[in-house]
Formats: C-alpha cells, sequence, structure tokens
C-alpha cells in the first residue's frame, strides 16, 4: 500500500497570531491521522516553528528578499512541489496564497496536486493591503478550491472581486483541551497579577493594531473602573494605561491568563474573520463581549453582549451589565459559551471539515483519513 501523500502549507510567518495558531492546530489533527504535515514558511523563525516540528511537521523557511528573492523563493516553491507531490497546496493568508499559485504554475500546475488558498479575514485596511486583495483577486480563479474561516470573509472577498471556481467556509477550531475552566490557574494567575479573588476581570487578546481598536476598548475601560482590565498581545505593554488595567505584553500561554478572567473582550473595528481570543475566551468559561465584526454574532451564538464597532459607550454599558451580575450568574453565561465552543468549534471538526472540503474539490487523499477523523 502507497503511504499518503502530504499536504503542503505556505504562510507568511510563524508568529503567534490566529491563522498561525490555526495551521498548528490543523497539523497537529491531521498528522495525528497519519497524513503528512509539511510547512513552507516565507519569513524567518517564529515561535510556532519549533512547535510544529515538536508534533512531527517538516518546516521549510524560504524567506524571499526583494524582487529578486521572491523570484528565487517561487523557484524553490516550485522545486519542493514537485519533489513532494502533495496532495494538497494550501496557501494561508495573501502571500502564502500568491506564493503557492505561482510555484503551482512554474511546476507545471500538476492536475494531482490540488492548489487552495485560505482567506482568514473579513473586510481590511485598504492602504495596507490593497495591492494583495486586488492581485488576488484577479488570479482568484487559478486555484481549485478556496476556503475562508468565516462567512463574513467569504462576502467580503466576493465583493471586492473574488470569482474562485469553489468556495468553502470552515470555522476555526478551538482547542477546548486547553482553553477550558481551570479553577487553579485562575487562583495562581490572579495572584501573580495582584487581582483580588472576587475582582471582574476582563480579558482582552489581540496584537497592537488598528484593527484590534485598543482606542476604543481603553474609552470603555475608562468608563468601568470598577472592572479589571487585563492586556495580552504584543505592543500592548507601550500602552499607557490607568491603574485598573494592565497589559502583559506577548504571551505564549494565553490559556492561564484566560482562566484568572471572568469576561472575554473583542473590541475590533475591522478586519476579523472568525475570532480565536474571542472562542478562546469563550471555550475558557468566560462570558463574551464582542463588536459586531466578521463572524462574531455566529461564534457568541446569542450568548453575552453583541455591540457596533467603534462605540466606547455601547462597550463599556456591555461590560457594566455582565460586571453587575451575581458572580453566579456570570459565571453560568460563561458555562454555556464554554460548552458551545465544545459542541460546535472543536478542532476535530475542523480537521474533518478539511479533509471532507479538499477530497471533494478532487484532491487524492485516502477515505481512510477522513474515516479515522471522523471516530
Amino acid at each position: 500500500m502507497n503511504p499518503p501523500r502530504p499536504i503542503l502549507h505556505v504562510i507568511s510567518g510563524l508568529r503567534t497570531g490566529g491563522a498561525e495558531t490555526m495551521l498548528v492546530a490543523l497539523c497537529r489533527a491531521l498528522a495525528a491521522q497519519g497524513l503528512p504535515q509539511h510547512v513552507v514558511s516565507l519569513t524567518e523563525g517564529g515561535p510556532n516553528q519549533p512547535v510544529l516540528e515538536r508534533i512531527g511537521v517538516t518546516v521549510h523557511v524560504l524567506a524571499p528578499g526583494g524582487l529578486v528573492g521572491s523570484g528565487l523563493t517561487v523557484l524553490a516553491l516550485a522545486r519542493l512541489v514537485r519533489r513532494l507531490k502533495p496532495a494538497v497546496l494550501q496557501g494561508w493568508l495573501y502571500h502564502g496564497d500568491l506564493f503557492a499559485a505561482l510555484a503551482h504554475r512554474l511546476a507545471g500546475a500538476p492536475c494531482t496536486t490540488l492548489l487552495a488558498w485560505g482567506l482568514r479575514n473579513s473586510d481590511i485596511d485598504h492602504a495596507r493591503y490593497g495591492r494583495l486583495l486586488a492581485l488576488g483577486a484577479r488570479l482568484s480563479g487559478w486555484p481549485g478550491l478556496v476556503v475562508s474561516n468565516s462567512q463574513a470573509g467569504a462576502d467580503f472577498h466576493r465583493a471586492q472581486g473574488y470569482r474562485p471556481r469553489r468556495l468553502a467556509v470552515i470555522p476555526n477550531g478551538i482547542d477546548t483541551a486547553r482553553f477550558r475552566p481551570d479553577p487553579a490557574a485562575r487562583a495562581a494567575v490572579r495572584d501573580e497579577l495582584g487581582l483580588a479573588p472576587d475582582a471582574v476581570v476582563a480579558v482582552h487578546a489581540a496584537r497592537l493594531d488598528p484593527m484590534k481598536d485598543h482606542a476604543t476598548l481603553l474609552a470603555a475601560a475608562a468608563r468601568v473602573p470598577e472592572i479589571a482590565l487585563v492586556l495580552v498581545g504584543a505592543g500592548t505593554e507601550t500602552l499607557r494605561l490607568p491603574p485598573h488595567v494592565r497589559a502583559l505584553g506577548r504571551c505564549d500561554d494565553p490559556e492561564r491568563i484566560n482562566a484568572a478572567g471572568d469576561i472575554v473582550v473583542s473590541s475590533s473595528r475591522f478586519g476579523e474573520g472568525f475570532s480565536n481570543a474571542l472562542a478562546e475566551g469563550m471555550a475558557a468559561g468566560l462570558a463574551p463581549v464582542a463588536t459586531a465584526v466578521g463572524d462574531a454574532g455566529l461564534i457568541l451564538g446569542g450568548l453575552g453582549w453583541l455591540v457596533p464597532p467603534g462605540d466606547p459607550d455601547a462597550l463599556a454599558r456591555a461590560l457594566g451589565t455582565l460586571g453587575a451580575l451575581a458572580p453566579a450568574e456570570r459565571a453560568q453565561v460563561g458555562a454555556q459559551a464554554s460548552a458551545r465552543m465544545r459542541e460546535a468549534f472543536s478542532v476535530a471538526s475542523m480537521a474533518r471539515r478539511f479533509l471532507t472540503t479538499w477530497r471533494d474539490a478532487g484532491a487524492e487523499i485516502a477515505d481512510t483519513a477522513i474515516n479515522r477523523t471522523t471516530s
């Protein structure tokens, strides 16, 4: 019996963002089913490279430098496609999608390798990403499959001129064994941060970026000083903060910080597709507050509060309302949120959907790989 053909993923880098987190989760789930995983990173290093290598994923670093370097990277990636003969060449994010498409063409556009793209955002800042978006739209008929992690993202890209031959929406999968209520971690982290056991704590996990809208979040926080706010994410440590707000910067164990909270808040102003941070907080048993951006409403499923983006008063009211609940009532909302994540957004479900969708699009993946993920 021939060994299963690998899946080759191409991504812009291996930092700690949402796309990278989902790539690791998907590779771990598929590798555990005996399906070889290879990842091409278009930048050097990143904390998720050793994570992937520890779970048996082969990482290839092909970091382009300038126009000539980009051309050489496409050549190297095309050679890798010809050598590995992957069942699927899956792009992640705009750069990963475009490099995968060009390499697939240069490798002879092998019909036995499915070219798939991955869209991970909804609306974006055109000043920063407009050229990539326009180029992606022009080439969107090349891949045999385009996967979006949100319906909002799929709708946005269609409106921008994307015309894929096949489009599928596969929501992110949350590691509910990692992100779960943890009373011991709750007590320990609160002690480390100097937070009282009975304090109402809101957690916001996002890098410092205009799309995450820390300005609106901090304006809202100023209106509810009775709620302690903990910021997690690269760059947050540079912010000037009032006494009831703490910033931890980049954090490699967000599950511990989430365990210490009561409320998870997502304040994004634009750009979100499926917010990992929101879903992870809910999985950890936190009551949710989110702006109506991307698929936040789908994630909440009627739980917590959904407010307009860029509205500090609405965000403050939502935080204040949840903060004023009796602890048992707030914990009940968190328990319902955790149950929703386990039932609707598991990693196993995401992996199963990817396998089925790839195969339906023509990828030569044995039935046994799909069957093992459903068992």
